[in-house]
């Protein structure tokens, strides 16, 4: 009677189981596209850099052209650089990029 408790109790995990790894491919799929989107978007800025920064610094304006020059398309570089001149979180820094971002990509 032993083994029959146990294959059950292995058929009740793996029923539980399988949802959760189903959850869990698909939410790294979205991951996975909503970085390649970014990474598009950002490679697209890093060769068109010196038209982006005026449309940076209409956005940002606290950013100098020291700032601009250093940060040369690199989106860690601008979230770091806004976050220093305006004295905010890296989230609040986050969430403005990707508010930009978009703006940005529906050009």
């Amino acid at each position: 009677m032993r083994p029959i408790s146990l294959l059950s109790a292995i058929a009740a995990v793996s029923l539980i189981a399988a949802p959760v790894a189903y959850a869990q491919t698909s939410s790294t799929t979205t991951t996975t596209t909503t970085r390649s989107d970014t990474d598009t978007i950002w490679q697209k800025i890093k060769g068109s850099w010196n038209q982006t920064k005026g449309a940076i610094k209409e956005q940002w304006g606290k950013l100098t052209d020291d700032d601009l020059m250093e940060i040369q398309g690199r989106r860690d570089q601008l979230v770091g650089k806004i976050q220093t001149r305006y004295g905010i979180s890296q989230q609040e820094a986050e969430a403005q990029v990707s508010g930009w971002e978009h703006k940005q990509k529906s050009m």
